[in-house]
């Protein structure tokens, strides 16, 4: 969605902490009597989400009669639109599925409830400094992931390649790979989906002992490294033979069920690690997650970075700040409630029902999980929580790129452009 509609919405809310209304006198002046109290919880996502969801609501009304949790979920396409216009309204969800890329968004203009005294001490690190700004804790991930590389083995064997060894895979080999699929399989290319943004941005710029935000969350990017990142972007799509820049466009924002790999049109493509559940499940093929080539071939210098996968937030206005936070701690904490969620929104953060979680999962979700700790375990880090306005960044960064894969622009113009209206956003 675009940045000024959320500035604009958000920019006009008047936010005032209110207590939570838990108790009243009877009508006679008596003794306090409980009242009953109903949150809105909104989130986004797949069937398969909101029925694990709802159970999970189910779960929590059990063992907290007195409080009812309302749904209100949809698609991601216009899930950002309906928060925006109710956090505007005054009207926000009491519990919000929040997303990396708005955390400060909403936190900067006190939309959001501190979360500080939600129990985090199960949660890895990574996880609870995701939702962190400056002035508090305001978003809580439910789950970690990892950007990997999905391979599809069946169509690297169909072409008499060999399963890359990704320990030390550099983008030259990369790029070797993908031309020999594209030259040697009919109707199918090699890689077929760029490093997307902004994620691709943030790969190279890290591999490069830089980032794309610094610690207090301002941009961090010049024009000199844009122009380098471009012009890489481009040698690559040239050296790794990708396809033409319509099929790059028409595939940009596709699912992972839809993308080239799902579809089986592609051997390697870039996503977060847990889509290749859903990309196994389409394409029907063995995919496997790989490391990030890099430029050294090293798997410690290739860039990748823990990621919050969604979190679940609380809105300032909400009446009800206690239960909230209450039913907060249950999603993040509760054994039965990290058992029903399972790898749908993450390697579980909290590590006690990581535990119980691997336990039970096996083929592609067991992959993406190992792979997150893996990743974990090399010691990745995380980047600093993204300002407001990094919700628009994928559309300019691919727009940029766009413009250079059509030969519209120079890439001194698409880098000067590029970091010009990044700045204006966060700004």
């Amino acid at each position: 969605m675009k940045r000024n509609k959320i500035t604009t919405g958000l920019g006009i809310v008047i936010v005032g902490l209110m207590a939570a209304t838990g108790c009243s006198s009877d009508a006679e002046g008596g003794e306090d009597t409980q009242e009953d109290v109903s949150l809105r919880f909104a989130w986004w996502g797949s069937d398969t989400r909101h029925q694990a969801t709802q159970e999970i609501i189910d779960l929590f009304e059990e063992e907290n009669p007195g409080i009812t949790v309302e749904a209100q979920f949809g698609e991601w396409s216009n899930y950002w639109d309906q928060i925006a216009t109710q956090t505007a309204g005054g009207n926000a969800p009491d519990i919000i599925q929040m997303d990396e890329m708005y955390v400060r968004e909403y936190a900067d203009r006190n939309a959001l409830l501190d979360l500080s005294d939600v129990d985090t001490s199960e949660l890895e690190d990574a996880a609870v400094d995701a939702g962190r700004t400056e002035d508090g804790l305001y978003a809580i991930s439910l789950g970690v992931i990892a950007l990997g590389t999905i391979v599809n083995a069946d169509l690297l064997d169909e072409a008499g390649i060999d399963m890359p060894d990704d320990e030390s895979w550099t983008w030259d080999d990369f790029a070797e790979i993908s031309a020999q699929v594209s030259s040697d399989l009919d109707g199918v290319y090699g890689a077929g989906e760029l490093v997307g943004a902004p994620m691709g941005l943030q790969v190279w710029l890290r591999q490069h002992d830089k980032d794309l935000f610094d610690d207090s969350g301002e941009l961090a990017l010049s024009t000199d490294d844009a122009r380098d990142y471009l012009q890489f972007t481009l040698d690559l799509h040239e050296d790794a033979d990708y396809p033409s820049a319509d099929y790059i466009s028409e595939s940009q924002g596709l699912g992972p069920e839809d993308s080239a790999v799902g579809t089986n049109e592609a051997a390697m493509g870039f996503r977060w690690a847990t889509q290749v559940i859903a990309q196994t499940s389409a394409s029907g093929s063995d995919l496997q997650v790989l490391r990030l080539p890099s430029e050294e071939g090293s798997a410690e210098a290739n860039g990748d970075w823990i990621k919050g996968s969604m979190f679940l937030s609380a809105a300032a206005g909400t009446d009800h700040p206690e239960e909230a936070k209450q039913f907060i701690d249950f999603f993040v904490n509760s054994q039965e409630a990290g058992e029903i969620n399972g790898m749908e929104r993450g390697l579980p953060a909290n590590l006690e029902i990581r535990q119980s979680v691997l336990e039970e999962i096996e083929g592609p979700e067991l992959a993406a999980a190992e792979f997150v700790e893996e990743v974990e375990q090399s010691g990745a880090g995380t980047t600093p929580v993204p300002p407001p306005g990094f919700g628009t960044f994928q559309e300019i960064i691919d727009r940029h790129l766009l413009e250079l894969l059509f030969d519209r622009m120079t890439v001194d113009e698409a880098a000067e452009g590029m970091v010009a209206e990044l700045e204006a956003e966060v700004s």
